[in-house]
């Protein structure tokens, strides 16, 4: 009898030995308040029709500054993994970011230094910040490499204030006058949001030091993935069709409620990973973009998690192409003491 018992435990034993702790009621009773954070699902905007007037924003605009988000994110890369990758051009290539040679021979820094004073500066922000002051920010977050935060401090200046001085040199601002008329949303709808609301910034949290795919035939791997796609992406291709239409109206809140549902979310990361996981390849290629793809979702979303850590409770608004949403929702919606709002509710 104690014999069968043995057996019956030892065979028992791996399914106990893959039993998961749940990590999902750890919160249930926490302490203080809880961070609410929204994905905005966006298309890129450097891809609208010619003649887009981004005033077809407004509509959008209204409703995410209803949301009254404390911290805004962006897609695309910060001052410190530009740093990073500028240390390590053998892995990263020469151009994985910007220069930033404007900025530094306005304000005698590099970007570590830039970002270091940054920090420093807005630590000791007054309430109400003097023309001075803004200009001074600008040249910092530019001599950071971060074009959209020098942005958001430009258009909080007066007409009459934006102008050269305190750091911000003629080439500076030539950069900030040409950003308003960049179609970008770290633009067009980050930086004018954050303008409006009275914050000082925007995060970029985008991170590609895990998807820089290291493969002998780099044409080959493209040329893998778009097969992939190409056989699992009838769908999609519906979906596109309806989101250019949406494209040329003059509002663009109608496309943004589209891009943001739930359906269509889902048929895009059936298009974008689930045929490429279902892909036949000898290399494996599009399983390893596959692989890339998550290292990237899951460190722009540690990113996010960072930029309200010492913030509990805070209100976050995260941009970013409406394919990476699923992941976002998914990932930033495990974390404890996070909720994750309902795009579709906040945009009605």
């Amino acid at each position: 009898m104690m014999k069968w018992i043995g057996w019956i435990w030892m065979a028992a034993w791996p399914l106990a030995a893959q039993a998961q702790v749940d990590l999902t009621t750890l919160d249930r009773d926490m302490s203080g308040p809880r961070s609410q954070v929204l994905v905005l699902g966006t298309v890129h905007l450097n891809a609208m029709p010619a003649g887009f007037n981004p005033t077809a924003l407004d509509g959008l605009l209204d409703k995410l500054a209803a949301y009254k988000p404390g911290i805004i994110t962006i897609e695309t890369e910060s001052g410190e993994e530009c740093d990073l990758a500028a240390r390590h051009p053998a892995k990263y290539g020469a151009n994985y970011c910007a220069p930033t040679e404007a900025a530094r021979a306005a304000t005698g820094l590099d970007v570590p230094a830039a970002l270091a004073a940054v920090d420093q500066t807005l630590k000791t922000w007054p309430a109400q910040a003097t023309p001075a002051q803004r200009r001074r920010l600008a040249a910092l977050l530019l001599a950071s490499n971060d074009v959209a935060s020098a942005y958001v401090q430009w258009l909080q200046l007066p007409e009459s204030e934006r102008h050269a001085g305190d750091s911000l040199d003629a080439a500076l601002v030539s950069v900030l006058d040409k950003t308003a008329s960049r179609n970008n949303e770290n633009y067009q709808i980050a930086a004018r949001l954050a303008a409006r609301l009275g914050l000082q910034r925007v995060y970029p949290v985008d991170n590609h030091t895990g998807d820089h795919i290291d493969v002998p035939d780099i044409k080959a791997f493209v040329t893998s993935i778009e097969r992939a796609w190409a056989a699992g992406g009838a769908a999609q291709k519906e979906r596109a069709t309806h989101e250019q239409a949406l494209m040329q109206g003059g509002d663009l809140l109608p496309l943004y409620r589209y891009i943001n549902q739930p359906e269509g979310l889902r048929i895009a990361a059936d298009a974008n990973v689930r045929a490429a996981l279902q892909a036949k390849s000898a290399e494996g290629y599009p399983q390893i973009w596959v692989a890339g793809w998550e290292i990237r979702n899951l460190r722009m979303v540690a990113n996010i998690r960072e930029t309200f850590r010492e913030r509990p409770g805070a209100r976050v608004l995260s941009i970013v192409g409406a394919t990476h949403k699923p992941w976002f929702d998914g990932w930033l919606g495990q974390l404890q003491g996070v909720d994750i709002v309902d795009a579709a509710t906040a945009l009605k």
